[in-house]
């Protein structure tokens, strides 16, 4: 026997941007919502992240619109000292809740099945009951699963492990109980940082880690991140050197050291070139500390682990049986492919603004109730593709640039997004004095450097186009 149940939208997916495309449906309009997700409560990978995760983002411009996750706290101590506060895993968790409890679910209008399996179609399961429902979406489907973050606990590493080896995603680290012979922390990404962090910070020898690193990437000065008045000449001042380096490089990899000198840009080891980008920040503090890790291994990807020996594409290293191997190999979120995020009954939330899926899943709702034809609405949210290799900051940036002209161009919208609380960047331009010239010229110059950086990059991308074919 099957459920019928049916309402204006039909959302699957209750992780930060389900979620934060439901608030604003909430808040702007009376359509009803039905909500699904397999996990028992909402904020999506955040139910399984490891428990030493945070936001790599300050959380003052993360979450949903209509409620607050910090409270404009900033950190003191450890490696964010000075800089805006970087909510705790748990604390994201029990944010979501909070919205589910006190703000969806009373609208009167929200249905919420948790623990569900999506089937397709409108059709889910409860994996507790095992009843069968089916749901259908008077206006659309919201299917916020297409770029599902994948987390080390739930991850299957593409290697071979020896069954006598001691191999654990990073959530069990803190689960050791004994001294091992040596860690090796498996990954390049902010998951291998973390972990390689959290030894540190626990009085680990860097000497007694090995870390093995497919490839270096360029990385965010979280600095760079800040959007309170006291940072303004550090963030507004990187987005005035980002667009200076674009204008100025004469071809893309001018432009990456350029990025670098003016900060824009960081690397944790200076001997090496990045390869990749993942639109990932780090603090200063931050490098600081993991450039004391002297054991980095270069030689690909890991194709197998044995007891005494770690296999890799260019090579081998040496292990023992009583070394703890970290699994931080996952890609955060593992389907970079893009399709269009509306389409006829169905929409498909995407990144429409770099380094904000929060904010870009807020503003295709308010797009969703605002506008009507799918021509409008993916004008108005052409996707920013995830980036992966370091050219595809390329894409990340045009995109991201395309998509602000085209708001530019409409005076209701421009308002909204000046006035929604995950758009960090209006309520720091708006902390601008009248007598502060010097923050006025700075815009000034931001908005003359726009449009020849917007050209300069569109010209990269048909040439990138051109050489893929």
């Amino acid at each position: 026997m099957t459920t019928e149940l049916s309402a204006d939208y039909v959302i699957v997916g209750t992780g930060a941007v389900g979620m934060a495309f439901a608030d604003v449906i909430v808040s702007e309009s009376d359509a009803t919502l039905i909500m699904i997700d397999r996990y028992a409560k909402p904020g999506g990978h955040w139910n399984v992240a490891y428990p030493f995760v945070q936001l790599h983002q300050p959380a003052s411009f993360y979450g949903v619109s209509s409620m607050e996750l910090s409270n404009g706290r900033h950190e003191s101590g450890g490696f964010n000292d000075g800089l805006e506060e970087l909510s705790s895993g748990p604390a994201v968790a029990a944010y979501f809740d909070e919205v589910m409890r006190h703000h969806l679910l009373p609208s009167g209008r929200v249905q919420y099945f948790p623990m569900c399996d999506y089937t397709g179609d409108g059709t889910f399961v409860s994996k507790v009951t095992g009843e069968r429902f089916h749901a259908t979406a008077h206006r659309k489907t919201v299917d916020c699963t297409h770029l599902n973050t994948s987390v080390p606990s739930t991850h299957t590493p593409n290697f071979a492990i020896d069954d006598r080896v001691r191999f654990m995603p990073l959530n069990d680290l803190p689960t050791i109980t004994e001294r091992p012979d040596r860690y090796v922390v498996i990954g390049a990404g902010k998951t291998g940082i973390d972990a390689c962090l959290w030894l540190l910070t626990n009085g680990v020898d860097p000497t007694d880690i090995t870390w093995i690193k497919n490839r270096d990437a360029w990385l965010i000065d979280r600095r760079n991140a800040q959007m309170t008045a006291p940072f303004f000449f550090d963030t507004m001042g990187a987005q005035v050197g980002m667009m200076r380096s674009i204008v100025d490089a004469d071809d893309p990899d001018d432009m990456f050291w350029r990025l670098e000198a003016c900060g824009y840009f960081v690397r944790i080891f200076d001997d090496v070139e990045p390869e990749m980008f993942h639109a990932a920040t780090i603090s200063r503090p931050e490098i600081d500390a993991l450039r004391q890790i002297e054991d980095v291994v270069r030689l690909g990807y890991v194709t197998e682990i044995g007891p005494d020996r770690i296999t890799l594409e260019r090579g081998t290293v040496p292990t023992t049986p009583n070394t703890v191997h970290i699994d931080c190999s996952a890609r955060a979120v593992p389907n970079n492919t893009t399709k269009p995020i509306f389409e006829e009954g169905l929409i498909t939330p995407q990144m429409t603004r770099p380094y904000q899926p929060a904010f870009s899943a807020a503003l295709i709702a308010h797009v969703e109730l605002n506008y009507d034809t799918d021509v409008d609405l993916n004008r108005l949210c052409g996707v920013v593709p995830l980036p992966n290799a370091r050219e595809d900051f390329i894409r990340f940036s045009a995109a991201g640039m395309m998509n602000q002209y085209q708001w530019s161009l409409d005076r209701d919208l421009s308002s909204w997004i000046s006035s929604n609380r995950l758009d960090g960047a209006s309520k720091l331009i708006a902390t601008i004095a009248p007598d502060e010239t010097d923050k006025a010229q700075l815009m000034l110059d931001l908005r003359d450097l726009a449009p020849q950086a917007a050209m300069k990059l569109f010209g990269w991308v048909a040439e990138l186009d051109a050489a893929e074919g």
